[in-house]
């Protein structure tokens, strides 16, 4: 046999070591593929509307345009797709599907519900006059979307006389795709007051922190379930009761299906909730805050942060307990 030449052996090493990198399977050199992002931020600042898309679907509207009382969220899609909330309904017009107001006076002014800024048109007769009070939308905070999750701030400010800034508020919001069209909303609100002191008046039976207001059919009139993680059921059971969540739910055309509201153990406690069986609910503050005045000194800021949980079936079915556990163990 002839010996091979020392030419034809480098070659052939050479063009070896070109094509797989020491210690380096060549699978290994291909560039990783960037994981699917399950959500879309849509917005539109002409209507002022930002649509939340999981999975291709519609879930939530955050709504800010300029002529609006308060800033609130509508529609709130449930995982197949039905209202959950309701705004504008009768007898309660002022009611925002999802919305944080309140009733407070700046100092030297004034006292003025921002729950009743619908009522506070300049001109009442006329549909196109603007509100004297209301919560406005400044602009976005940056954000970042990735996989299934996304994350956006925002900048409000509480005016009263159309122009009188009384309150600033900061608002930053988690959005979580879930299974099979269910999501998650971690809000923390914070409101600051940046223009004097100001003294929040809201009685013990008009106000929530935030408030939700459930469409009809998904209410306890109309045979929905409100549970809290106490093991309450019913009004009776839950309103005016400490809770750390609490849950609305009911099968609508052969489909069941909720929305719960989780209060971090960051917020202040013990506090209580408001819950109604036409379907409004929400958590209050802290019980040294809740139903008599008190003070916000200037510079001083008031926040809370909660979760939205909208989920398939009941609160059993749902996993609004597990899922409570997960929020606050940084895993949802």
């Amino acid at each position: 046999m002839k010996p091979v030449p020392l030419v034809r052996i480098l070659t052939i090493v050479f063009a070896v070591v070109l094509a797989v990198p020491a210690g380096i399977p060549a699978a290994q050199n291909e560039k990783p593929k960037k994981a699917a992002t399950r959500i879309d931020l849509n917005r539109d600042d002409a209507r002022g509307q930002m649509q939340v898309l999981v999975d291709g679907r519609e879930a939530i509207v955050y709504q800010y345009g300029t002529d609006l009382d308060l800033v609130h969220y509508y529609p709130v899609r449930s995982p197949s797709g039905k209202s959950l909330t309701v705004q504008k309904t009768d007898p309660f017009p002022h009611q925002r599907s999802i919305w944080l107001a309140d009733a407070v006076q700046l100092e030297g002014r004034r006292k003025v519900s921002f729950y009743m800024a619908y009522y506070s048109k300049v001109d009442p007769k006329d549909p196109n006059s603007p509100y004297r009070d209301h919560v406005r939308h400044v602009e976005f905070l940056p954000g970042k979307t990735a996989g299934n999750q996304a994350e956006i701030g925002m900048k409000l400010l509480w005016e009263m006389d159309q122009n009188v800034p009384v309150l600033d508020e900061t608002r930053q919001t988690r959005i979580v795709a879930l299974r099979g069209g269910e999501y998650f909303i971690d809000l923390t609100f914070t409101v600051t007051a940046s223009y004097g002191d100001v003294t929040f008046v809201s009685d013990w039976s008009h106000y929530a922190w935030p408030y939700v207001r459930m469409s009809p059919e998904f209410s306890e009139e109309k045979g929905g379930t409100i549970a809290n993680s106490e093991g309450g059921k019913g009004q009776v059971q839950t309103i005016g009761k400490p809770a750390h969540w609490v849950d609305y739910s009911n099968a609508v055309e052969g489909v069941t299906e909720g929305l719960a509201i989780f209060s971090h153990s960051q917020n202040e406690y013990p506090h209580k909730w408001f819950n109604r069986v036409y379907g409004t609910f929400g958590p209050r503050r802290a019980d040294a805050r809740s139903g008599h005045p008190f003070v916000l000194k200037k510079g001083e800021s008031l926040k809370q942060r909660v979760g939205i949980l909208v989920h398939r079936g009941d609160v059993k079915d749902g996993l609004v307990a597990e899922r409570y556990e997960q929020y606050l163990a940084g895993k949802l």
